[in-house]
């Protein structure tokens, strides 16, 4: 990330307007496939272009969103998500009950559609493979042992090569031969007492 990129971290008004499945799915697709319509967004989600442009609007009056400028019509508007990162925080007891319920919608609702993105990953024929990008993905899990600092550290090193990444790569979405990407970096602790198992193991 450099200098001058800055983090929004959600409040409470924020998190509880995106609280809501249908604003979810519009806030990940304008992510993942750039500057959308109420009817383009209508036809990926499988709504009407009436319930995405009241949703639109929504997310738009809380900043989540923004109309791109110099594009679109007075009927036809478009809107992006502004580039930088989002902290979206997870539900904490230290939140109100309404403030907890939103962040537990929220956090729901994004993991369920990042697994669903990723099933759709694995599950996808070979022949819908566009050919260079077969073997270019990759899926890996691995156990360590390790301390609240040790991970933390390992977190930072993990969270400096994304940064990286996003920054050498930034501007060239137009350019021949690219494609949008999912890149994930997830590191937690198990709970206790967890049994460890290898790959091998019966």
């Amino acid at each position: 990330m450099t200098n001058n990129e800055q983090v929004r971290t959600l409040d409470a008004s924020a998190l509880k307007a995106l609280a809501h499945p249908l604003r979810v799915r519009i806030y990940d697709l304008l992510s993942e496939r750039g500057p959308q319509t109420a009817s383009s967004l209508a036809a990926l989600i499988g709504e009407t272009s009436g319930a995405t442009s009241y949703h639109l609007r929504a997310l738009a009056a809380h900043d989540l969103i923004r109309e791109v400028p110099d594009r679109g019509t007075a009927r036809e508007r478009w809107w992006e998500r502004p580039k930088g990162r989002i902290n979206m925080p997870g539900p904490a007891e230290s939140m109100s009950p309404s403030n907890r319920a939103a962040a537990q919608i929220v956090t729901t609702e994004f993991l369920r559609l990042r697994h669903e993105t990723l099933m759709d990953y694995i599950n996808r024929p070979a022949s819908e493979q566009p050919e260079g990008w077969k073997d270019a993905g990759l899926i890996m899990t691995t156990m360590l042992d390790l301390t609240p600092e040790q991970m933390d550290a390992l977190k930072q090193e993990l969270t400096a090569v994304v940064d990286a990444a996003v920054e050498r790569y930034r501007g060239q979405e137009s350019l021949p031969g690219t494609r949008r990407v999912s890149l994930r970096a997830e590191i937690f602790d198990l709970p206790v007492g967890t049994t460890r198992r290898t790959m091998n193991e019966e």
